[in-house]
């Protein structure tokens, strides 16, 4: 009964499922889905690349009708790159669907264009605590016909502060909607508004250790004035093609990167503190290879879809288990190996210690090298990021950028990495030794018949 086949899904939603290539349900789309279809309100425990968004995803589908053109279904995330995420793949589980609508309502962007989007109704809304409650208390989104409500990632939503706002918006959907909550950690104020909010809910939980037999878990006790050199003998020594330092707060996370880079180390921090742009272009850097180490904190990292993470460090262990199984989580997945290395202060040690109790295992220390000099073989990205200021608005494609690169520029195609192409923004990453002359290239050369701005960054 772990096949998709055997659910009682609508004929589009099962058409879907065979077109993606889903036959076999993780553990927890087992466990969730056939309580979820049956219109059971459900709290769902469960790491990072579980499946969780395609549980939900199909229920809130499977409960749509797609003739009435007006917001059925609701999904909160605690962050835009989460939402653009959820909303991609509930699209994609929608493809049979004729006409289906997916709207995203996110803070971080103009509001202009969101009340132009809302001015067309949607089936489904995805979005932010923060820019919901806004366009709710502006009269432009109205929740009276939801049918399923889904909080995605509660605890991080509660953590950057969004509690007031969710409850007002429970409060303007119907009280018989359906609430699926999904949380990879359960702090208090998350059990209240479960408690409170939802109905006789089926609770789910997928042990995090079960997903991560691929993960080899090393710890290494370090003096607080020595974690930057030794995080930076650690990258040397293991040298990852990609991995995230996680940091407990935002000024740790900056002084970070500001040691790595002294230190001749490609890295870049993720935090609270970065304008939305910025921080959308530290996230294409580390996608596509431009940037090696991205020093995160918890929240600024929630959502973030990292696909072959090599490793996840630890710059200070977090203060509850369950974070730490959900950071070491986004490496290793899909069958592939990773490595999780934590730096623990004495201070920290009664950290390691419940750790311990909760793996039910003894940790493995290892030693390290400390590094506190640049070295000329420094962990270095082999691609570099070229940004064109034209995008989706201007009839980009990534096959005119390529053209452009492999024909007028004379590149070869093999040194040419990801293009993302935005509404006004496009960007390509180019083989690091050949960024500055694929640069000149493009600033004197032409994309589709017309001259733009070309920067490196």
């Amino acid at each position: 009964m772990n096949e998709f086949s055997a659910l009682p899904l609508h004929a589009p939603l099962l058409k879907a499922t065979e077109a993606l290539n889903y036959t076999t349900m993780t553990p927890v789309q087992a466990q969730s889905l056939p309580a979820i279809l049956q219109g059971r309100d459900l709290v769902g425990q469960a790491p990072t690349g579980s499946g969780k968004t395609v549980a939900f995803g199909l229920g809130l589908l499977q409960r749509l009708d797609p003739a009435k053109l007006r917001v059925q279904a609701l999904v909160l995330c605690p962050t835009r790159e989460l939402a653009d995420q959820v909303a991609k793949e509930i699209r994609r589980l929608a493809a049979a669907i004729p006409n289906l609508k997916v709207l995203i309502l996110t803070g971080g962007v103009p509001l202009g264009p969101q009340l132009a989007s809302l001015r067309k109704d949607s089936h489904v809304v995805v979005g932010t605590p923060g820019r919901i409650q806004e366009l709710l208390r502006k009269h432009v989104l109205h929740l009276a016909h939801v049918r399923t409500l889904v909080l995605d990632e509660a605890d991080r939503m509660f953590d950057m502060g969004f509690e007031e706002p969710i409850r007002e918006i429970i409060g303007k959907t119907p009280a018989q909607r359906q609430t699926l909550l999904f949380s990879a950690t359960f702090p208090d104020a998350v059990r209240a508004i479960s408690a409170n909010v939802l109905r006789d809910p089926l609770e789910v939980t997928v042990a995090a250790a079960a997903e991560q037999v691929a993960i080899e878990q090393l710890f290494f006790e370090v003096e607080l004035k020595n974690k930057p050199a030794m995080l930076a003998g650690l990258l040397q020594q293991y040298r990852p093609e990609s991995s995230v330092v996680f940091c407990n707060t935002r000024s740790d996370a900056a002084d970070v990167v500001d040691a790595l880079t002294q230190l001749g180390f490609s890295a870049l921090a993720l935090h609270g503190d970065i304008e939305q742009r910025d921080r959308d272009e530290v996230l294409v850097r580390f996608a596509n290879r431009s940037c090696r180490v991205l020093v995160a904190s918890d929240v600024a990292a929630r959502g973030l879809d990292i696909k072959d993470l090599a490793a996840v460090i630890n710059y200070e262990l977090p203060h509850d288990p369950d974070t730490y199984l959900h950071r070491i989580g986004r490496t290793g997945r899909a069958g592939r190996t990773g490595i999780a290395l934590s730096l623990c202060t004495p201070r920290e040690m009664p950290r390691a210690l419940d750790l311990e109790r909760q793996q039910g295992a003894t940790l493995r220390w290892a030693q390290a090298t400390s590094l506190a000099a640049p070295m000329p073989d420094a962990l270095q990205a082999t691609m570099a990021t070229l940004r064109i200021d034209g995008g989706r608005g201007d009839k980009m494609r990534p096959g005119d950028i390529l053209g452009a690169l492999t024909g007028d520029a004379g590149l070869p195609a093999d040194t040419i990495g990801k293009i993302d192409v935005f509404a006004t923004r496009s960007y390509v990453a180019v083989a690091r030794q050949l960024a500055d002359k694929a640069l000149a290239r493009l600033r004197t050369g032409k994309i589709k018949g017309r001259k733009f701005r070309v920067a490196r960054i």
